[in-house]
């Protein structure tokens, strides 16, 4: 494997973070606590691991490739941690964490890589037919979501059926997923040019920061860290199989830390858990902003929730009775409003094709607003 010496450092620090949550886990040290963090801050650097091959990646599969195939490795935590919840019986944590990933990532991570990448960089420009795909697939998805949810809170003749009804969207849900995938792996040839009017149109829009922008793009293409394919793609199959073992860890400490912090349920999927267990894309989709990688950044962070939407969720409901557990897509009223003004808010601002720090600041506002409201449960 072609390692350098600060790769070496990050692989080794990774493994023994690993190592460290395994043995609170398994050995039950640290009280209620510790465990929990520990593996936390493994799941974090499981993710940066992921980024670094994720930049070995983009160069040579495009954005879209990229996107699609970090985030089905990085939504693997995400399938963990909910399906342990449901064994567990935390039906109202694995609910909050499937509508709280996808607020995280249409708020929270897109809110931070745009509000990072237009202070360094001034405003940054994507290819706008990818972000009308991702976007009327999302709004799509998110759609569907809310008809389970309706049929129940509107008392249809449906109502009473939620389970079944739930089976028939999924499955529905995942070959709308399966016939995206050719358009979201297809290469665009027109990358490099939106990153170049990125840096030209920012000059003349932000001043002095948008003409070091302008600078960056009339740089060389980005080189990730020189990896071979074949060593990048190890790299993710390992960090993923490893996200998957710590997630057990992770939702193992979470009902003893909510007992001893005093959270709610709900806030703790809805925030807690899914940040966590989107690490992956919390820290990838904000490097590659910050790296005037708009185009990756964009598909990286935008191709989770949709991921979510898709295929997580209706993967839950087929999988969950091998957890004896019955998963449906019922959403309480409160999660779904928040769910559905979310997904508005972020189309409306992606279909421009064009970022700035201040779309990027109200996005994380109202990310903070909606946690807000369920920390009471």
């Amino acid at each position: 494997m072609v390692f350098t010496r600060s790769d070496v450092r990050l692989v080794g620090l990774t493994v023994l973070a690993v190592l460290v949550a395994a043995v609170t886990y398994y050995g039950n040290i640290g009280g209620t606590i510790a465990p929990f963090v520990l593996s936390a801050v493994a799941l974090a650097l499981l993710a940066t691991l992921v980024g670094h091959s994720v930049e070995a990646l983009g160069d040579r599969l495009g954005a879209g490739a990229t996107g699609v195939v970090q985030s089905a490795l990085g939504n693997l935590p995400e399938l963990f941690v909910v399906l342990f919840a449901l064994k567990s019986k935390l039906y109202e944590v694995a609910t909050a964490t499937i509508v709280g990933s996808i607020l995280a990532n249409v708020l929270l991570v897109l809110g931070i890589a745009f509000l990072a990448g237009g202070l360094k960089h001034g405003s940054q420009h994507f290819e706008k037919s990818a972000a009308r795909r991702i976007s009327m697939l999302l709004v799509l998805a998110v759609a569907a979501l809310a008809v389970p949810a309706l049929t129940a809170e509107l008392h249809t003749p449906a109502a009473g059926h939620e389970r079944a009804l739930s089976v028939v969207v999924s499955i529905l849900l995942l070959l709308l997923f399966v016939a995206s995938l050719p358009a979201a792996l297809k290469r665009s040839d027109t990358s490099a040019g939106d990153g170049a009017a990125a840096g030209t149109a920012g000059a003349g829009e932000d001043g002095p920061t948008a003409e070091g922008g302008a600078a960056k793009a009339a740089e060389p293409a980005h080189e990730g860290p020189g990896w071979p394919l074949w060593q990048a793609f190890t790299m993710l199959a390992v960090a993923g199989v490893g996200a998957a073992f710590v997630s057990d860890w992770f939702v193992a400490g979470l009902t003893p830390a909510m007992d001893s912090l005093g959270i709610s349920q709900a806030f703790a999927g809805l925030v807690i858990v899914a940040i966590a267990g989107n690490a992956v894309e919390n820290v990838v989709g904000i490097q590659l902003a910050y790296q005037n990688r708009a185009d990756y950044a964009l598909s990286v962070i935008l191709q989770s929730p949709l991921q979510i939407a898709l295929m997580v969720a209706p993967a839950l409901v087929l999988l969950s009775p091998l957890v004896g557990a019955s998963f449906t897509l019922v959403l309480p009223p409160l999660l779904l409003v928040s769910l559905l003004l979310a997904v508005v808010v972020t189309v409306v601002v992606v279909l421009d094709g064009e970022s700035n720090w201040l779309e990027g600041a109200a996005l994380v506002v109202l990310y903070g607003i909606i946690a807000t409201a369920f920390w009471w449960g």
